[in-house]
């Protein structure tokens, strides 16, 4: 199954390091961050975890909800969840995903046959509350994930939800944002009180709306 930005993520349940999991159930009214992982006790998803446990406030504040996938049953992970602990002095708290069957890998297409049979590539993908897939990054197996640019682009998705906004390239939280096309100058003027900077008709700048 080939997944696509807009489409709906499929739902299922799988086990986990904390049990039997809905994933519908699991995120409920919030965002989504599902993390696919090539193997149990690798050293750069070792690494991700832990970055992952680390990031634990700021996912909360955002109002995001993270689970992890590797296609090796529970009881290694809980054994991999330990070292993950102790090596990144963090603590795991969400789940991850047993998918030793490749069921989930199978739905979220995961695995890409060329780069590997049977291990899961590197995906993310991040999933808005009503289900739909808003961004999906893969990378190989070899190279791990930039935390710095996922927290950049859930703050980046949830602006742009819900203000007539996009956000230029290097965006950073704080910074000034694009006024979307389909806004005209004038209904921007009155749409954005803090100013509109105009340097093309097609290029127009204004302060991030939802700060004070």
């Amino acid at each position: 199954m080939s997944l696509r930005l807009g489409d709906t993520a499929p739902n299922f349940t799988a086990k986990t390091s904390l049990g039997e999991l809905d994933f519908y159930e699991y995120l409920g009214n919030s965002w989504g961050i599902l993390f696919s992982h090539p193997a149990d006790y690798t050293p750069v998803c070792t690494t991700e975890l832990g970055r992952t446990a680390a990031l634990k406030d700021e996912f909360t504040k955002r109002n995001v909800k993270v689970l992890a996938l590797s296609v090796d049953p529970v009881d290694k992970h809980l054994g991999w969840i330990g070292d993950i602990n102790e090596t990144q002095n963090v603590t795991v708290e969400f789940p991850i995903i047993a998918d030793d069957e490749r069921k989930v890998s199978e739905l979220y297409d995961f695995i890409h046959p060329n780069a590997s049979a049977t291990a899961t590539v590197r995906s993310l993908i991040i999933i808005a509350p009503d289900k739909t897939i808003k961004l999906m990054i893969t990378y190989p197996a070899s190279t791990g994930r930039n935390f710095v640019e996922v927290l950049r682009v859930v703050d980046s998705l949830q602006l742009t939800a819900n203000y007539s906004v996009a956000t230029p390239a290097n965006w950073k939280h704080g910074e000034d944002v694009i006024v979307v096309p389909a806004v005209s100058t004038e209904d921007a003027i009155k749409k954005f009180p803090k100013g509109v900077k105009i340097v093309k008709p097609y290029l127009r700048y204004t302060p991030q709306p939802d700060l004070s």
